[in-house]
């Protein structure tokens, strides 16, 4: 039968009674299959886009990695298989749009702020050390800009990377503590201000307001956000800022960090892709890498290894320091204690910090006495004490060895209060 609109089955068909013809649903198949494929193939070439463009935004480091190839048989060897030591070096370069309002561009820059950041084998906690720029150290022969060599001298520290770039202050880090540098990642003033804003900031607490125009920083006291420009002022600030030391310039970039951690991790940018992307695009797009993290694969491996680490095992500290015996202005190591620091980290064991205890009559971080609050006191954490030597148990004379404690702080202290 058919009814007046020529429809078979009448009625009944009009209102949906009946399945559709065959070849109907074949059609409808084929349209969804290939709609779905289309969504599968934009997805893949979006997701292949957006792995090039972030691969392709990090800068390898090749001539580091060629000088340190160069003298690859004097550097220390690893002690602790799976273990890491990454070098973290702020650039003070003023080449580019972004560093340029800093000061002129004069052709060279120094290590503003250089941290050795320890990863242990088991990956249950991170150990980020700061080594003042204005500390003596022993400087060797490196390669210039210009293909010519340096001599070998002592002299201040940050001047390693403005003769040789970064293979020589992994060169120079490396004489100094007996540890071998595994990465590193150089970044610059603008990058870092971007890496800043894309996690929307950072949360910290002024007791006073600061009006700092070498850093160019003016800040109400209290609790606020800074964002980029403000970020980089305040690990930047000295003169304004305390009692004018780059010790105290350190612990508030430790601070900083701590806070840092706190957010990226309580925000879930680590495992959210609408947050970590803009982060991903900042850090890749910003940092200069050895080989081996000059990747997006590389970097992704070395956050993976790191992203679930308890915030109050990120741990922060500078290393024992106090002021050079032939110059006040420049420091020197505080012996036996940093001796001590290196070989927990060179064989891979806890460190662990403490906030510091000022003597009477002196401010923690002041540099004097102690190291700058830096010395190691005996300390044992729960469970069997470890010696020097990687082996749990007892010393030479079978008095267990205390782990030593040295001052700092963790990520999980860097509440707002």
């Amino acid at each position: 039968m058919t009814d007046s609109a020529g429809i078979p089955g009448g009625t009944g068909a009009a209102a949906g009674g009946s399945k559709p013809p065959r070849s109907r649903r074949r059609r409808l198949l084929r349209w969804t299959g290939l709609g779905a494929a289309f969504l599968v193939l934009a997805g893949s070439a979006g997701g292949w886009w957006i792995y090039n463009k972030l691969d392709g935004n990090i800068t390898e480091d090749t001539s580091a990695a060629a000088e340190l190839l160069r003298y690859d048989r004097d550097r220390p060897a690893h002690f602790a298989n799976g273990a890491q030591n990454i070098l973290l070096i702020g650039s003070d370069s003023r080449s580019g749009k972004d560093n340029a309002r800093y000061g002129q561009d004069r052709g060279t820059e120094r290590s503003d702020t250089t941290i050795l950041l320890h990863l242990p084998a088991d990956r249950r906690s991170a150990t980020a050390v700061s080594i003042p720029r204005d500390l003596m150290a022993d400087i060797p022969e490196c390669l210039m800009a210009d293909g010519s060599r340096t001599r070998e001298r002592r002299a201040q520290f940050n001047w390693a990377f403005q003769w040789g770039g970064a293979g020589c202050t992994i060169r120079t880090v490396e004489r100094l503590t007996g540890i071998r540098v595994d990465h590193h990642m150089v970044i610059d003033f603008g990058g870092f201000k971007k890496m800043v804003d894309a996690i929307g900031g950072v949360e910290v607490c002024l007791k006073q307001p600061v009006d700092d125009s070498e850093a160019k920083l003016r800040l109400p006291a209290g609790r606020q956000t800074l964002r980029g420009e403000q970020a980089l002022g305040f690990v930047r600030a000295r003169y304004s800022l305390g009692n004018g030391s780059d010790t105290e310039r350190m612990e508030r970039q430790q601070q900083f960090l701590g806070s840092l951690v706190k957010k990226v991790q309580s925000n879930g940018v680590l495992l959210n892709p609408a947050r970590l992307y803009p982060l991903l695009d900042a850090a890749t797009s910003s940092v200069t890498t050895d080989p081996g993290l000059a990747s997006l694969r590389g970097l992704y491996e070395l956050v993976r290894g790191v992203r679930d680490i308890p915030t109050d095992q990120v741990k922060f500290l500078t290393v024992p320091r106090k002021p050079y015996w032939a110059d006040p202005n420049r420091d020197e190591l505080v012996e036996p204690d940093a001796s001590r620091l290196f070989q927990q980290l060179r064989t891979d064991q806890p460190v662990t910090v403490a906030p510091p205890k000022p003597e009477p009559g002196t401010r923690p971080g002041n540099g004097t006495g102690n190291g700058a609050g830096n010395e190691p006191v005996s300390a044992t954490e729960s469970g069997a004490p470890r010696d020097g030597t990687g082996r749990d148990g007892e010393g030479t004379t079978g008095t267990p060895v205390p782990v030593p404690t040295f001052t700092g702080t963790t990520a999980g202290m860097a509440d707002c209060r």
